[in-house]
């Protein structure tokens, strides 16, 4: 790649379906973006692929506004310092921010931090530090708080959210049940990620399976796909159960009808909700930054040291694999957080 070009990941038309398609960008080369006073120039090396990325592609939120189509696609990045006339940062740093998917970004320095938590795994500022991980130390902190000795259930167990959900909630004394797409997934939830037990929910018995591995019901659910998750776990649900609602990814595949009534306990909610005097509470991780960015820094770096939390990653290298990888976020093809590798 010649060093004057700057590839560009640009969002060039609405997903024409519920999941988002590699269709929506488009690859682009441009000049390498020079710098003015207090700026600096980053060389890009990593790149996070998060479902909360969705609302910036399609809106489906107030509190997203859509890339404009032609734009450079959004996301957290990580990268190193190439050319800096900010006095508080020299060539050669690495720091994290939300300059996109693009070989070089241009900062002012007010939406970047330096990577003095985890330099010498910067990919952890995206996984072990990221977006997931602090929605998922929000969620079992705050939304929904599990007691020692209760049960807890976790959606996409192997997903960046879920997976760190899961050791979060053995590290309370909790006995906690994945659920996940496919056999192996179970597998290393259980064995790598130290979970009590995992579900497929493709399985054809799913909601007996999920039954069993949950004999004294359910106390938590940490829910990342709605659906027939959240159908199968309604049922069982203890008396003042907690749900933190983090994330949709049952969403229906190409060519299906859009949920057409077929979740029985989803269009029962409220009753449930009255019934068991169940606590629901939704999840948008940048409503608690403020309180509680710092306790998760320094209860993450303790954890990682001790070797109590292991971050699961899924890289795929290449800037320009990252829209087919974007789709497959929402095919549930990734096993880990996942991740772009863009440059050494």
């Amino acid at each position: 790649m010649s060093m004057n070009i700057n590839r560009r990941v640009l969002v060039v038309e609405r997903p024409r379906y519920i999941v988002p398609t590699a269709n929506c960008f488009q690859l682009d080369n441009s000049a390498v973006p020079a710098i003015s006073d207090g700026q600096l120039r980053l060389r890009t090396l990593w790149l996070s692929l998060d479902v909360m990325l969705y609302a910036r592609v399609k809106r489906i939120s107030s509190d997203a506004e859509p890339v404009a189509l032609g734009d450079v696609m959004v996301g957290p990045t990580v990268g190193r310092v190439e050319e800096s006339n900010n006095p508080a940062y020299k060539v050669g740093e690495l720091l994290s921010g939300f300059w996109g998917w693009q070989d070089y970004g241009v900062s002012d320095g007010s939406r970047v931090r330096k990577l003095d938590f985890c330099s010498g795994h910067p990919s952890q500022a995206l996984s072990a530090y990221g977006a997931s991980a602090f929605g998922a130390y929000v969620a079992l902190h705050e939304l929904a708080p599990p007691k020692s000795g209760e049960s807890v259930v976790v959606g996409t167990a192997t997903g960046g959210l879920g997976q760190i959900a899961g050791q979060i909630a053995k590290l309370k004394g909790c006995r906690v049940v994945g659920i996940a797409g496919g056999a192996e997934k179970c597998r290393i939830a259980v064995d790598l990620l130290g979970f009590d037990a995992c579900v497929d929910h493709r399985s054809s018995d799913f909601a007996g399976k999920l039954r069993t591995a949950c004999s004294q019901g359910i106390d938590v659910f940490v829910d990342t796909i709605g659906g027939k998750a959240l159908d199968a776990v309604m049922p069982l649900l203890n008396r003042n159960a907690r749900i933190a609602a983090c994330g949709l990814m049952d969403t229906p595949r190409i060519g299906e009808p859009v949920y057409s009534g077929k979740y029985q306990y989803s269009m029962s909610l409220l009753n449930e909700l009255i019934n068991r005097r169940l606590q629901l509470r939704g999840l948008v991780v940048f409503d608690h930054i403020r309180q509680y960015a710092a306790a998760f820094h320094r209860d993450m770096q303790a954890w990682l040291a001790a070797g109590s939390v292991k971050p699961l990653e899924e890289v795929v290298n290449g800037l320009e694999n990252a829209p087919e990888a974007f789709q497959g976020l929402f095919e549930g093809r990734n096993l880990g957080k996942l991740l772009i590798k863009v440059a050494d």
